[in-house]
């Protein structure tokens, strides 16, 4: 999502609540792992691949790519999704977690970046359901080299809110990485307007859909909140990472309610960057590739 329509999504929400200041502490990486300016030693046997992946999901098969990491498997494994429309797909984040030895999947959703389908909200919180399930088909964790009991899913801006909504309901993740976030139940509390003008600001690529029918879905999204997704999300591990995007408050608000509940699995750190953090990539890799390293 762009930062001018989610600021206008800002202030809608502002005229019902105030921002909830951040409780968490922000936890930075102590320094930049390896994994970012250093290729893993060479396996022939095993080395680093790249595979085409076709995903049922809704009746179609979605598009996705597994970046593999060296070495024999299987490996923890990263779901990383993308936002709304997802110009910004981190495959920079992908290619560093690979580095670090972590498998990375990614995915486009129904009717997104040309996979097949009509595209709608309810329509990604399926997908990733979907791709969770594929990742876990024995046959494909096996061909795959994925450690099904090992598996992070990550999403930045509207992925986030997708991230959030999917693992708050599967307890069987690893845990969740949230990057400057959107949430989908603040999002269908917006008046009409604001959400009409966050969908024709952002529809590319997006196939069966019009920014009408998108922004009367959003209307009803209030079932996917971060909020009803808290009580899951406290029982796993948790980076919520936040940036100057206008988005923040509605991660502040998680993590207030997380803490205010006795997480103690929470990790949450704010850089002073724009939405896509343009001017914090080696940061965002060094965070996440830290706290991954860190899991248990």
């Amino acid at each position: 999502m762009r930062r001018t329509t989610m600021m206008g999504l800002m202030v809608a929400l502002a005229l019902g609540a105030a921002p909830v200041a951040t409780m968490a502490k922000p936890v930075r990486a102590p320094s930049v792992p390896a994994a970012i300016f250093t290729d893993p030693p060479i396996d022939a046997t095993h080395p680093p691949r790249m595979e085409v992946l076709h995903i049922p999901s809704g009746g179609v098969e979605i598009n996705g790519v597994a970046y593999l990491a060296a070495g024999a498997g299987p490996h923890p494994t990263v779901i990383l999704l993308h936002g709304l429309p997802g110009n910004e797909k981190n495959l920079d984040l992908a290619q560093a977690i690979r580095r670090a030895g972590w498998n990375v999947v990614t995915f486009n959703y129904r009717g997104s970046w040309g996979s097949p389908g009509a595209y709608s909200f309810r329509g990604n919180l399926a997908d990733a359901k979907a791709v969770l399930a594929y990742v876990r088909t024995p046959a494909n964790a096996a061909r795959l080299g994925v450690e099904t009991r090992k598996l992070v899913i990550a999403g930045h801006s509207l992925g986030g809110g997708v991230t959030a909504v999917t693992a708050g309901g599967d307890p069987g993740l690893a845990g969740a990485v949230m990057i400057s976030s959107a949430d989908l139940g603040v999002m269908a509390r917006t008046p009409p307007g604001a959400r009409l003008r966050t969908a024709r600001e952002n529809m590319e690529s997006l196939a069966g859909v019009t920014a009408e029918s998108m922004a009367e879905e959003m209307g009803t999204l209030g079932d996917a909140s971060f909020a009803a997704a808290a009580p899951g999300l406290m029982k796993m591990p948790v980076l919520v990472l936040t940036s100057d995007d206008g988005l923040a408050p509605m991660s502040d608000a998680l993590v207030a309610d997380l803490r205010k509940r006795g997480d103690k699995q929470l990790s949450a750190v704010h850089e002073a960057t724009d939405h896509g953090w343009s001017g914090k990539r080696v940061a965002l890799e060094a965070l996440v590739i830290a706290w991954l390293q860190g899991l248990k």
